[in-house]
This record gives C-alpha cells, structure tokens and sequence, in this order.
C-alpha cells in the first residue's frame, strides 16, 4: 500500500524514533509499503517518520544514482534500529532533497564514510562501513530517526531565505503527484 507522506512541519518529523522488535505487529508489512511508497514516489530513501510511524526504520535504494555514483548500484537494503558509529573523510556538498520537503533542494555538507551497524529485514545484525553516495543516503534517512531534517543542515541566513517556501509545504500551498499529510491545516493530498 502506498502511505501518504508527512509533510515538513508535522510534529513526527521532530521526534526521535523509537527501536522496534521483530515481534512488532505488522512490521513485514510496514516494510514492505515503505518501499512500494518510496518506488511510487520516486524518492531513493525513505524512513519510517516520513510516512507516520515513528520507529527506527529507512529503506534505500540508491540505483538511481548509479550513472553518477557507481557504488550506488544494486545498493538496495533496509536498516532496521540503526545507529550511527562514527563518520569519516572530508566533508563534500551535495543537493539534497527530500519528499517530506517537496521541490527544494540545497547543497549539505556530509563526510564521505560511514560506520553503522542495524538490523536487516529478517533482524540480522549488520556492523558495516559505507562510502560516497550511499554513505549520504544512510546519513540524510538516520537523521529523520533522529529528528532532523536536511534543512537542518543549512545555514541561517539560507534557512530564512527558504522560509516562505517551507511555511507553502507546511500549509499545503504546493503541487504534488503523491500523497502528502499536511500539519498545518491537517489537509490529505
């Protein structure tokens, strides 16, 4: 099932995420509309906060950025509690973007190598060092369990430039083609 998007402002997106079980009710099924939303959407990632539910969950599917970044190839994986161990290397800009923040994209600074360790699909233990492209992927969805946003990233200054666009997404005032919950005036797309 594809579930609808939470938009920028929505309190959710703010909060820290909680661990889950694999006794969790539904859980094979949550997954599995994440990625079916995350396809339908056109988005590379997509974590468990941004559709409503907040549990420590992403999924990743970096092929489409596979012609620019080869290691993004077949790199198609679902973290489950995942937790950050230590990030590496010089930090590099790349424009992000984000489903809950449609039609906005900014340069963030991340570094270039990541430590995580998580939970697979089946709640296998994973300890893994990523780079490049899905280092950045791994980083921008952990930081949704976290509570924070791409925006967050940004300076001030380019944070009160985007104010007036990110209050539009709050409010609904944009043109979608997917499902969004808006927090503001509680408004289904």
């Amino acid at each position: 099932m594809i579930l609808p998007i939470v938009a920028y402002g929505h309190p959710i997106l703010r909060k820290k995420a909680i661990d889950i079980t694999p006794d969790e009710t539904g859980i094979e099924q949550f997954i599995s509309d994440l990625w079916e939303t995350m396809y339908a959407t056109d988005g590379v990632g997509l974590a468990a906060p941004q559709v409503n539910r907040s549990i420590r969950i992403f999924v990743i599917d970096g092929n489409p950025l596979s012609e620019k970044y080869p290691e993004a190839k077949n790199f198609r994986k679902c973290f489950i509690n995942a937790r950050i161990i230590e990030e590496e290397g010089e930090p590099w800009a790349y424009s992000e973007g984000c489903l809950s923040i449609p039609e906005i994209h900014e340069p963030v600074e991340r570094k270039p190598r990541v430590h995580i360790q998580y939970l697979d699909e089946q709640f296998q233990p994973h300890d893994e060092w990523f780079e490049g492209a899905n280092a950045r992927v791994i980083q921008h969805e952990y930081d949704h369990l976290e509570g924070i946003l791409f925006t967050d990233h940004l300076s001030t200054l380019r944070k009160t430039m985007l104010r007036r666009r990110l209050s539009d997404i709050s409010h609904g005032n944009i043109k979608i083609d997917y499902r969004m919950i808006f927090p503001v005036n509680k408004k289904r797309k």
